[in-house]
């Protein structure tokens, strides 16, 4: 089994995480950077342009704030449009098979949970290890029980 990471513990993809924030910052400069240098557009226009650059810096910030949060409770999982908070008993399985884009957690319900704060895109040994982590702290704390 690996070693237990000390909770609270944040999983999340970093180099991904650094990259959409960099790339939206990038996009919302050079969008309003030409909306100010175009001297034939008009203050409406400008402003779309603007605005069109913050949406789009907006979509990425979502993008780059997906993460698992781990605590002596439970997990949070935080993805692109929602967060869910679960018991460590609610906790099956954590899985991470070859090919898969992120950890799934397999619930007690039946359900199957995407975790996209463990994903191996750009740092697969990472997630590798951070799956473990989780795995080892799912299958310790579910087996401890509510009180930890």
């Amino acid at each position: 089994m690996s070693e237990l990471p000390p909770l609270p513990v944040t999983f999340r993809p970093g180099r991904t995480r650094v990259i959409l924030l960099t790339a939206g910052a990038a996009i919302f400069v050079v969008i309003t950077a030409v909306a100010l240098l175009l001297e034939k557009l008009g203050p409406g226009e400008r402003l779309s342009f603007i605005l069109t650059g913050a949406l789009m810096f907006g979509v990425l910030a979502l993008l780059a704030r997906v993460r698992v949060v781990a605590d002596e409770a439970g997990v949070t999982v935080v993805n692109i449009a929602s967060r869910r908070r679960l018991a460590w008993a609610e906790i099956v399985q954590v899985n991470l098979r070859p090919g898969d884009p992120w950890v799934f957690l397999n619930l007690s319900d039946g359900t199957s949970l995407p975790a996209l704060g463990i994903q191996p895109g750009i740092a697969k040994a990472k997630a590798i290890a951070d799956a473990r982590a989780l795995r080892a702290l799912a299958e310790t704390r579910s087996a401890e029980g509510p009180q930890g």
